[in-house]
């Protein structure tokens, strides 16, 4: 075990002779309209080690509360099993109830009869009641078997490593500093600003791009408490909540280490970049991305559109390149995935530039083919509209009739089978066509390897949970920023940088971090050395044999452990165990659940 992890000692340490509460909740109808939730209680009621079981409407709101600790304060409860809906709801609700009182709050079992009962035997109430009347019963002998637990306590570098250093990365350090952390922005590029540096002028505000990641740059480098690191390349990365490494080379070749307590991920993303022949890209000159037509834009002359050397009087916009793709239509990535998700920001992007060009260079014709155009940001509709009255000529085709694009010496031809006109194959000539192209993560393959970092099927960083843990990865104190995630625009990625800044403070607000207990645990006496344990283990140091009062035996890093039972399953003396999900526990379960 490192010296920097302790267990917290606690006064109620020690068995008691169980005296269950068992508590059944209506859920507001959820439960009771199929559930006869007083058959349930009048069951448990009478079922072995079983003081009291009540039934109420909510047992969640503060009055359901009341009645688990009066209930501990008057009867002497000290264990609870509440069966309402998922424990990843409102299990952490009930463990506070017994702090509170005074009570460990390990010795709670959750069971859902919600999602496992009720809701899926809405046509067979009295079959609903007997489950529901089982789990409970699995309920009460589990948490008679179980100990009092203590949360593990890890000490914490008061210090966040933001690795990225585009707008992203700059607002959670900016967001972190301000809270009072440390802050250390770790970025490969020779300066900060990521893609902003890239981009023209920003909707809604029309600040060009450079000059808002010169805003924020000048911000962090006169944020005493933000130190950066540019032109860097990170080789490892490795530790555990409130105690990771991460180990980095500078373009001189010298090597550099940060510690910190939380890691802030904000490595965003890379335009999608089309296959040789996609729409011509490639093979033709005058077949662009959009990010390389914001650049000719950029370094146009005022009245003039041109593209080397010549000039543009007509272009063409095609959406969804690289984002949207059909299986059997489009040709897969190196890895044999297609991008079937939406890049969301392309659309108003492509009518925001359509926009400039008009404004700029009046007499260019443009035309603007998509399957279905998505301006979800906030007034973004109003780029649609305007350009529209513009001028702009859209045509729609649906999913399976791609656009073509003809070359020949005289320019492009575009055609389509447009949808808004019931089908009629269509064909404009195009000066220049412009692929609006998506967004992909970028290339972390080396830190996702050595941390294990979830990802989707989309290949971006996957949050825990969209609403109860947002930004957070299964890894503790790892948090995504921006496009790390998904794509997303500048506001969106600012506002999801300083969420992260801020649970980031929150964990490091101590100066050591709990966790919770359910990790594995190695009965020594037990253990005879074989190392089956850490060749089935799935996370790095988690588990590993060392030799101990002379004998081999497994030992484990609780800060590591997920508590995932891998080891468990393999152990053949029985020498290992979930804390909180024994194996006599689980025997225990097996048997309510079979009883007649």
């Amino acid at each position: 075990m490192d010296e920097k992890i302790t267990e917290a000692s606690s006064k109620d340490n020690y068995r008691q002779e169980p005296k269950v509460g068992v508590y059944i909740c209506h859920c507001g109808g959820n439960i009771s309209d199929i559930i006869d939730v007083k058959a349930v209680a009048a069951a448990l009621a009478k079922y072995p080690g079983v003081a009291v079981a009540r039934e109420y409407a909510f047992m969640c709101s503060s009055n359901g509360q009341d009645l688990i600790a009066e209930d501990i304060k008057n009867l002497g409860i000290n264990r609870t099993v509440v069966a309402a809906c998922s424990p990843s709801l409102h299990e952490l609700t009930f463990r506070n109830v017994l702090q509170r009182a005074g009570v460990n709050p390990y010795l709670h079992e959750h069971i859902n009869i919600r999602e496992q009962a009720s809701w899926v035997h809405k046509a067979d109430h009295a079959g609903a009641t007997a489950k529901a009347i089982k789990l409970a019963q699995a309920g009460v002998e589990k948490v008679k078997r179980k100990d009092p637990l203590n949360a593990i306590r890890v000490a914490a570098e008061p210090r966040v490593a933001v690795i990225g250093g585009g707008v992203a990365g700059m607002r959670a350090a900016l967001s972190a500093a301000g809270k009072g952390l440390e802050a250390v922005i770790i970025e490969k590029a020779p300066r900060l600003g990521g893609k902003l540096l890239e981009l023209g002028k920003m909707y809604p505000s029309g600040e060009e791009g450079t000059a808002i990641a010169g805003k924020l740059e000048a911000l962090v480098r006169a944020e005493s408490k933000i130190s950066v690191h540019t032109g860097v390349d990170i080789d490892f990365v490795g530790g555990f909540v409130g105690n990771f490494k991460i180990n980095f080379k500078n373009s001189d070749g010298t090597s550099s280490q940060v510690k910190a307590g939380a890691i802030i991920m904000a490595t965003g993303y890379q335009h999608y970049k089309p296959a040789q022949g996609e729409f011509g890209y490639g093979e033709s000159a005058n077949v662009v991305t959009l990010p390389e037509f914001i650049s000719l834009m950029k370094n146009s002359p005022a009245g003039r559109l041109e593209y080397s050397g010549k000039e543009i009087k007509s272009l063409a916009l095609i959406h969804c390149v690289g984002s949207r793709q059909v299986e059997g239509i489009h040709k897969p990535q190196a890895d044999g995935k297609i991008n079937d998700y939406c890049s969301r920001v392309c659309c108003s992007s492509a009518l925001y530039a359509a926009n400039q060009v008009k404004d700029r260079y009046p007499g260019v014709r443009i035309y603007d083919v998509y399957r279905d155009i998505r301006t979800y940001g906030m007034q973004h509709e109003t780029y649609y509209d305007k350009a529209s009255k513009d001028g702009v000529l859209f045509m729609r085709h649906n999913e399976a009739d791609q656009p073509v694009i003809v070359s020949d010496r005289t320019g492009h031809t575009v055609k389509v089978k447009d949808v808004l006109t019931w089908g009629e194959e269509l064909e404009v000539k195009a000066d220049l066509i412009v692929l609006v192209t998506g967004m992909m993560p970028s290339d972390i393959s080396l830190i996702k390897s050595q941390m294990k970092m979830p990802t989707g099927a989309d290949r971006f960083l996957q949050e825990v949970h969209l609403k109860l843990r947002p930004v957070e990865l299964a890894n503790s104190g790892v948090f995504i920023a921006g496009t790390a995630q998904y794509p997303m625009d500048v506001p969106e990625a600012m506002a999801a940088a300083g969420t992260a800044a801020a649970k980031a403070a929150i964990l490091l607000a101590e100066p050591d971090i709990p966790l919770e207990p359910f990790v594995a645990v190695v009965d020594e006496h037990k253990c005879t050395g074989c190392g089956l344990c850490p060749a089935e283990c799935s996370y790095d140091g988690a588990l590993m044999m060392a030799e101990k009062n002379g004998k081999k035996v497994a030992v484990v890093n609780p800060a590591l452990c997920k508590g995932c039972g891998a080891c468990v399953a393999v152990c053949p003396v029985r020498a290992i165990n979930v804390a909180g999900w024994t194996l006599d526990q689980f025997d225990a379960m097996v048997e309510a659940i079979a009883k007649e």
